[in-house]
């Protein structure tokens, strides 16, 4: 059970990866060639998708964070394990997306994920761990913002580059 002293953190969180998951959509809109579809770039490819995986995870657990009477254990290990799943994926399968840094800090925060939401499931009423949830949320958005930032530089540095010695897809 979840306290209702955080119900606000997960309100606000839950909007703020709605909106900032529109927001990466706007940004593979505006460049499908390069982010999706079978000739994108895998570097940028990667970087949408790890900044998707972060953005979701802490979406859909501040969403069931805010179920009342739910057992957020359940719903936060399975999303840890999915996001560390396509984590792995992502990073051990595509070598041009190796930013090794931002792969350890996504270790770390679905990992700690994981560890608390099956320590949630052991002890539900343990509003300490409900805490720290919350704060490895403020990581998932970290690891997703400064994916999303690297991938917008990306773009933009394809973009100058592109005006510079001609039109884009010329």
């Amino acid at each position: 059970m979840v306290p209702s002293d955080y119900s606000s953190f997960f309100d606000a969180a839950s909007q703020a990866a709605g909106a900032l998951i529109g927001l990466l959509f706007v940004v593979m809109a505006l460049k499908p060639g390069k982010i999706l579809g079978p000739h994108a770039e895998p570097s940028a490819r990667g970087l949408a998708t790890s900044s998707f995986t972060g953005l979701v995870n802490a979406f859909f657990v501040s969403m069931l964070a805010l179920i009342p009477g739910h057992h957020l254990g359940l719903g936060a290990a399975i999303m840890a394990v999915l996001s560390l799943y396509h984590t792995l994926r992502l990073h051990l399968g595509h070598p041009g997306t190796r930013h090794y840094f931002i792969f350890g800090l996504s270790l770390i925060a679905y990992g700690t994920e994981l560890v608390l939401a099956i320590a949630f499931l052991l002890n539900s009423h343990d509003s300490n761990l409900v805490d720290d949830l919350t704060f490895v949320l403020i990581g998932c958005f970290s690891v997703a913002l400064g994916r999303a930032w690297q991938l917008m530089e990306s773009t933009a540095d394809e973009t100058h580059h592109g005006s510079a010695t001609g039109p884009p897809g010329g």
